[in-house]
């Protein structure tokens, strides 16, 4: 399996566990956003894009995004990038494709976390520092 795609998978896994466990390591001042409109290319790789701000990581942070059109209950992760976590705001941009079903411009529903990989012990574990959740519009093009 390359690393791309295997990232983009444990990314977007995080990014659907978040839903159950929330923001735990979250500082003041930590947030990340979700910006109105997403990109759908001809070949259906959706760009989301955002900003975030986080300070304190000890391991790698990440910002990892999911999108669900049709089925509110059915996420799907839209890959994810490094972060850093130096407390200035960033933007992040993440990238990918649904291979499951066929997003199409319209109405969609975005979530994305800053997700940290701290170690405990021989196992990194998830820390999330924010997430926020926002109905987008998809555009073509």
């Amino acid at each position: 399996m390359r690393v791309r795609p295997a990232l983009t998978a444990v990314l977007g896994a995080a990014a659907l566990l978040v839903t159950a466990v929330g923001p735990a390591g979250a500082a003041p001042g930590e947030f990340v956003t979700v910006d109105s409109t997403g990109r759908l290319a001809a070949d259906g790789t959706l760009t989301l894009t955002g900003t975030y701000r986080c300070t304190g990581a000890t391991g790698p942070v990440f910002t990892t995004s999911s999108v669900s059109q049709r089925d509110p209950r059915v996420g799907h992760g839209i890959g994810g990038g490094l972060a850093r976590c130096d407390g200035l705001t960033h933007g992040w941009v993440n990238s990918g494709r649904v291979t499951s079903e066929t997003l199409v411009p319209g109405r969609a529903h975005v979530r994305a976390t800053l997700m940290e990989l701290r170690a405990h012990g021989l196992i990194p574990l998830p820390v999330f520092h924010a997430t926020a959740e926002r109905d987008v519009t998809l555009l073509q093009g």
